[in-house]
């Protein structure tokens, strides 16, 4: 486990998202990308979490719809990690799987293809 405050855990996950593809990037429509310390229920066992309608699903998705969020928790990150490279990682593998459940991709399929 690692230690890290709030905000360098931020500015991590900010560098992580910049170096994501263009092409993964730039299909995002109506998503914010939000850190919280943990998942609701206080464990630390989800790393990120994708809250928002499936762009495959969007047929029903109507003007003025407040935003789907990525959502990246800190705490969990932090507890499988040992050390700065392996967070970072972490949360790279984290954003892209999440970014992929907005794109209809299920994690049966994210297994498939290692980023699970």
């Amino acid at each position: 486990m690692i230690e890290m405050d709030a905000d360098a855990f931020d500015a991590l996950v900010t560098e992580e998202l910049d170096l994501l593809p263009d092409e993964m990037i730039d299909g995002l429509d109506n998503v914010v990308f939000v850190v919280e310390d943990r998942p609701e229920d206080g464990s630390l066992d989800l790393l990120g979490l994708y809250d928002g309608l499936a762009l495959t699903e969007r047929d029903r998705y109507g003007v003025g719809e407040l935003p789907d969020r990525i959502i990246v928790y800190r705490e969990p990150h932090l507890d499988v990690c040992d050390d700065v490279e392996a967070l970072r990682d972490e949360v790279h593998t984290t954003l892209v799987h999440e970014i992929a459940h907005f794109y209809g991709i299920d994690d049966a399929r994210l297994h498939e293809l290692g980023w699970a």
